[in-house]
């Protein structure tokens, strides 16, 4: 089992900034693909950026140059910038992990962007 604990949300203005955390409690992580994934109220879970345990990534097209995930695999964590936020990034933001042809998910971590 791979408990995933987010950590980084809450409030900010728009146009602020926030840095997304999760922490992998297994050395699986390394050789895992990691996501993140947000769910606002009333839609479906939608990917917004994904990187592969060497490295490649992909981001939605709603957060293209606004938002960078990395990796720090010594520390089994893997993050989200945000930056340049926007009312419409509001949504619970989801750590995910997929590996070994197992698939893990966070709690889940609030992300309000509002004035």
């Amino acid at each position: 089992q791979v408990q995933l604990v987010e950590s980084g949300g809450g409030l900010v203005q728009p146009g602020g900034s926030l840095r997304l955390s999760c922490a992998a409690s297994r050395i699986i992580f390394r050789i895992s693909t990691m996501g993140w994934y947000r769910q606002a109220p009333g839609k479906e879970r939608d990917l917004v950026a994904r990187i592969t345990s060497g490295g490649s990534t992909n981001y939605a097209d709603s957060v293209k140059g606004r938002v960078t995930i990395s990796r720090d695999n010594a520390k089994n964590t893997v993050y989200l910038q945000m930056n340049s936020l926007k009312p419409e990034d509001t949504a619970v933001y989801y750590c995910n992990l997929q590996g070994s042809g197992q698939t893990y998910w966070g709690q889940g971590t609030q992300v309000t962007v509002s004035s």
